[in-house]
């Protein structure tokens, strides 16, 4: 469980990359670009929620 607690968001984050990719190079750029655009935001808010949870840490 500690391994998935702490690596979550870089293995979703991967997997919307290759999405992106994927849809990219079978012609469909725009929906590509839409996935491609989520990478940044689900590694900010694994950061947003690992800082938190650091926190309530006592």
């Amino acid at each position: 469980m500690e391994f998935f607690n702490r690596w979550y968001p870089m293995i979703l984050a991967f997997i919307s990359f290759l999405l992106s990719v994927s849809l990219w190079f079978t012609g469909r750029k725009e929906e590509g670009q839409f996935v491609g655009i989520w990478v940044p935001s689900i590694l900010a808010a694994g950061i947003y929620f690992k800082l938190e949870f650091e926190k309530q840490r006592p």
